[in-house]
């Protein structure tokens, strides 16, 4: 059936409803809708709602927003409290050194005295020196929440300094140990505990810091 030319005012009109200039197109049945107006676009995988890899989204940038692994709070920790025995310790040394100085001053000879002196200078510098060493594993811990590779890298030396001379006096107590069971009133079994604990905070340092390389190679933003 011919509706006429559609260009002709006066000819028959297409029926309402039928495609034609004008109107929608209407999706055969089982396909879905296409793109338009009035037809909802899908949302980009990411975001909340948008790409995976992206902030927020599924499984968003690695480091974008990660949080520190278990292992490197434990050695963050451990930095701080071994920062801050460090720094008391080099404390004692300089009011050992002034106390040692002071037990010298009396005496009548200048010579008791210049050793007082010297001794007393030597603990002064001795213990400026352990507090000025207890700086490196409190600024390591504090610069971790930020820090990149290099914090791990000087968190990792210094666990690794702390396990070898830890070591290194377990094994000296213990052969200290070994030779005291040749004579009485030799030192016991007790004299190893600082030793072992100092040795498992810095392999607990050192393996921490090992672990959580993804962490601190994250993508700054």
């Amino acid at each position: 059936m011919s509706f006429g030319d559609p260009h002709n005012p006066y000819g028959q009109q297409p029926a309402q409803g039928q495609p034609g200039y004008g109107y929608p197109q209407q999706a055969p049945q089982g396909i879905p809708p296409q793109g338009g107006y009035a037809y909802p676009q899908q949302a980009p995988q990411g975001y909340p709602g948008g790409p995976a890899g992206y902030p927020g989204g599924p499984g968003g940038y690695p480091g974008a927003h990660m949080e520190m692994p278990g292992g490197a709070k434990a050695a963050r920790v451990i930095l701080f409290i071994l920062s801050s025995l460090q720094a008391l310790f080099g404390l004692l040394v300089i009011i050992g050194g002034a106390v040692f100085a002071s037990a010298f001053s009396g005496s009548s000879s200048s010579s008791a005295q210049d050793v007082g002196t010297a001794v007393s200078v030597g603990f002064v510098i001795g213990g400026l020196f352990l507090i000025g060493v207890a700086l490196w594993p409190f600024l390591t811990a504090v610069k971790m929440g930020k820090g990149r590779n290099g914090v791990r890298v000087s968190g990792i030396v210094y666990g690794s300094l702390q396990t070898f001379f830890a070591g290194l006096s377990l094994l000296v107590n213990v052969a200290a140990l070994g030779a005291s069971e040749q004579s009485s009133g030799g030192p016991t079994a007790i004299v190893l505990l600082p030793a072992v604990v100092s040795l498992a905070l810095g392999l607990t340092i050192v393996i921490g810091l090992a672990k959580a390389g993804d962490y601190f190679k994250r993508p700054s933003y």
